[in-house]
């Protein structure tokens, strides 16, 4: 037996399952390299068939839009708006996801002939009031039809009063019906309850794509215009887009989706959206679903948080390159703005559990503060839920009412533990894990009891802890070039299918070295051959790793370094000494 020393903050090792003849049969099926069959092994594939869908699903197997219920309403009644050369509507939520959806719709509707306006909503609105902002525009630019993106599914009242003012309405949206469905001509939604559509987990760009794809098949069966003359490729880079930004999940029809976006946003058409690329300092022909989560949606999100949203859906569809240099600067300024506002928050947020260590003695964490802005918080509550792996909801407190942003663990759903606070709450939507709500102040104690309790009783101390699921065992052997471009058919990474995490053991050769105050440089050897490693954020270790010969055991996803030409190299997501 060898024992442990590490870092005790660092996770639970969860080691993977091994089925070594279900592991040669993938290999023998599929002629993949043995590690990535035992990736697949590990995360719970269980047939040829569902591997085969996973690796090599193709655009034609995407489901039929017209699964979806109401979808042949709704795509008669857009029909007879562009007969009639009626004005329409697309009324947008304001982050990625439904700036995204926005633009699509908005592009798809006006290249086949429709009189489209778009109003994305502002940040820091109440709920309710949103849409009614929306019902001025439509009043004031004579629409007749609304349709909402990202939004509306848990806006039956605010729906019925635009009905009562003659503007018809289609809502697509994603989020789980948490009240009455609207009454209005259709609702487009993989979540409500009966409907036969197979992926519940389409985000509010892909509901809009779906709609896109349903009017195309049946504008093209009535003959309007043949089928080379809608290309709704064009349309997945924004798919793409928002999918990644709002963590739809990447598997299934998502995968497709966001697989064919991100080959459509390396030879993107937009002209914002390629400027907006390379003020991210990304190469646009390597554009990668971490590239969209990490550089592209955080700077669009920005408008969203702490500007204006609108000006992320005018990037989308802008075609004078001018502006579109301008607009994207900006976006970048905003993103820096929001990164300060991020940080101070952050550090206000750290400071309070350092005085206060009690907090992550519960199952759950719920704070709140006057100083906070609630276009930041949703950042905040992901960032402190995946650190801490609880459940977490980060309330802004503004005129006396609280607007909170929750993100959750998989074993604590939110949406029931919300449902029992609503006599307390002044209204909430979203998913299992990550919604919304906003709280009248005087009752936020009481949220916090609530919320607290309830995870208290579901989770277990085992369920709180961090955990690092390590997906194969390799040797450095293994990790060439090829074994690396025989990994891409994993891709794209994301929610529910990430970076692939491989451990082996491996000798110190020399020790580490401290790079950049913080982390860590570390050189590792195995039979003769020595990969370099960087483990972010682990510069506290090297004390304990100054020894000669020191034998570990790494975690780390392999990368290809290009910097003084291509080499591989290991980036480091948790040590272990072996005695």
């Amino acid at each position: 037996m060898h024992s442990w020393h590490h870092d005790p903050a660092s996770p639970t090792w969860v080691y993977p399952k091994g089925d070594p003849e279900w592991k040669q049969s993938i290999i023998k099926e599929f002629k993949i390299h043995p590690v990535s069959a035992q990736v697949l092994v590990s995360r719970g594939f269980d047939s040829l068939e569902q591997i085969h869908n996973y690796l090599y699903a193709k655009l034609p197997d995407l489901y039929d839009p017209f699964l979806l219920i109401d979808m042949e309403m709704a795509v008669n009644r857009i029909h007879q708006a562009i007969e009639n050369s009626e004005n329409i509507l697309i009324y947008g939520d304001n982050d990625v996801d439904g700036m995204t959806g926005t633009a699509l719709l908005t592009d798809y509707l006006r290249q086949i002939g429709g009189n489209v306006f778009f109003y994305v909503s502002t940040p820091g609105t109440l709920r309710d009031s949103l849409i009614v902002e929306a019902l001025e525009y439509a009043k004031k630019n004579e629409c007749k039809l609304l349709i909402s993106v990202d939004c509306g599914i848990t806006a039956a009242s605010e729906i019925a009063r635009i009905v009562k003012e003659g503007v018809d309405v289609i809502v697509t949206d994603h989020h789980e019906p948490t009240g009455k469905i609207p009454h209005c001509i259709a609702t487009l939604n993989p979540k409500l309850v009966n409907n036969p559509y197979p992926n519940r987990d389409l985000t509010g760009v892909g509901v809009a794509f779906k709609l896109a794809h349903a009017l195309t098949n049946f504008l093209v069966k009535k003959g309007k215009f043949s089928s080379k003359k809608i290309d709704l490729k064009q349309l997945l880079d924004l798919v793409a887009l928002g999918t990644i930004a709002d963590m739809g999940q990447l598997r299934g029809e998502n995968r497709i989706l966001v697989r064919y976006g991100i080959q459509q946003l390396r030879k993107t058409k937009r002209i914002g959206l390629a400027k907006l690329i390379s003020v991210c300092d990304v190469e646009i022909n390597q554009i990668s679903s971490f590239a969209v989560a990490s550089k592209l949606s955080p700077r669009l999100n920005s408008l969203g948080r702490i500007a204006d949203p609108t000006k992320g859906v005018e990037l989308l569809l802008i075609r004078n390159t001018v502006t579109a240099e301008k607009m994207a600067t900006e976006l970048d300024l905003n993103n820096i703005e929001r990164q300060k506002i991020e940080r101070t928050m952050s550090a206000d947020v750290e400071n309070t559990i350092s005085e206060e260590p009690g907090i992550l003695k519960r199952k759950a964490i719920v704070m709140s503060s006057e100083k906070w802005h609630p276009g930041v918080i949703a950042i905040l509550s992901t960032r402190i839920s995946k650190h801490y792996n609880r459940p977490t909801a980060m309330i802004a407190i503004d005129n006396h009412i609280g607007k909170g942003s929750l993100r959750s663990i998989k074993e604590f759903p939110l949406l029931q533990a919300l449902k029992d606070c609503s006599d307390i709450l002044i209204n909430f939507g979203g998913h299992d894990f990550a919604a919304g709500f906003t709280v009248k102040e005087e009752n936020i104690d009481a949220f916090r009891e609530r919320f607290i309790e309830a995870a208290n009783e579901k989770l277990s101390d085992k369920d709180v802890q961090t955990k690092l699921y390590l997906d194969s065992e390799v040797n450095f052997e293994d990790l060439t070039f090829d074994f690396m471009e025989s990994m891409k058919l994993l891709e794209p990474y994301g929610n529910e299918n990430p970076q692939p995490i491989l451990y082996t053991k491996a000798k110190q050769a020399w020790p580490p070295k401290v790079v950049g105050k913080t982390h860590l440089k570390l050189y590792l050897e195995q039979n003769d051959r020595m990969l370099e490693g960087i483990a972010f954020g682990k510069a506290h270790l090297s004390p304990q790793l100054r020894k000669k010969d020191l034998l570990l055991e790494v975690a780390f996803t392999p990368q290809i370094n290009t910097f003084q030409g291509p080499s591989i190299q290991l980036l480091v997501r948790d040590i272990r000494i072996v005695e």
